[in-house]
């Protein structure tokens, strides 16, 4: 049986008449859309039409879940209430829901965009009440996170099936973090960097970190930021670098229609 490895993007990412990425030629290459739910970004229009799209070139539609924050694009921190936070996931979740329902889709899987998804990476009360969101919204849901963190736990205590995230174009530190945007270095633009990237990560199961250690990581899908420069051309080379692997392109639910009940997404 052929491994397949999905290649996802987040998308949806404008508001009004202002649009920060290709995203009609993105939803070409990828496999999954994590769509803008109106919080960090996107609105019922833009959210609509990115759904029509993704649904018309097969693409797995997914939500990607923020802070109330377009000013500041999801980056900034809000803190919260357990409360205030699942409500504020469930309202996203459910707005996309309708959305995608009224098409003839269904939202498969979720991640958290920005500030909220890495604070779910370290803190362990936050990613609960996240994921409490999520499997009240849908048991069945994906959740696409990074490997080795409070997020993947939080996920896989409470029985969902998780996807492990690979950010081909963002370095890594000698913990599997991501390293902050503030640092140099931190985001990579060079298409052949990201293919060996990607290449690295899929067959050998490793990545080499910003200060040139080489760890293990798990990478059941591979994130294209939208709104990193030449977008386009690294969604491209990602996935010649992914089938030229011998690797399949496809969608979470793809994978998981193939895996059944492995809850654990494991190759």
């Amino acid at each position: 049986m052929q491994k397949m490895i999905d290649i996802n993007s987040d998308l949806g990412e404008g508001f009004g008449p202002y649009r920060i990425a290709d995203d009609e030629t993105l939803l070409s290459i990828v496999s999954s859309a994590n769509i803008a739910c109106g919080f960090h970004a996107g609105d019922p229009v833009i959210m609509d039409e990115t759904v029509r799209i993704a649904m018309r070139n097969g693409v797995d539609i997914g939500a990607h879940v923020g802070f109330a924050d377009r000013m500041g694009f999801g980056r900034r921190a809000i803190p919260m209430g357990s409360r205030e936070l699942e409500t504020s996931v469930l309202y996203q979740l459910g707005a996309l829901e309708a959305i995608a329902a009224a098409r003839g889709g269904k939202v498969g899987h979720v991640s958290a965009h920005g500030a909220l998804g890495n604070m779910s990476l370290a803190d362990a009360d936050l990613a609960a009440s996240l994921i409490r969101a999520y499997k009240a919204f849908d048991p069945e849901m994906i959740v696409v996170t990074l490997p080795n963190t409070e997020a993947e736990r939080a996920a896989r205590v409470a029985g969902m099936r998780v996807a492990c995230l690979f950010l081909a174009d963002r370095a890594y530190d000698d913990a599997g973090k991501l390293v902050a945007r503030s640092v140099d270095g931190s985001v990579i633009a060079d298409p052949e960097e990201i293919t060996r990237r990607v290449t690295q990560a899929i067959v050998e199961g490793t990545i080499d970190t910003i200060s040139g250690k080489t760890i293990h990581t798990r990478a059941h899908s591979i994130l294209v930021h939208s709104d990193t420069p030449r977008a386009v051309d690294i969604g491209r080379s990602i996935r010649a670098a992914v089938e030229a692997a011998g690797f399949a392109v496809a969608g979470l639910s793809q994978r998981r229609l193939r895996e059944g009940n492995d809850r654990s997404y494991a190759q």
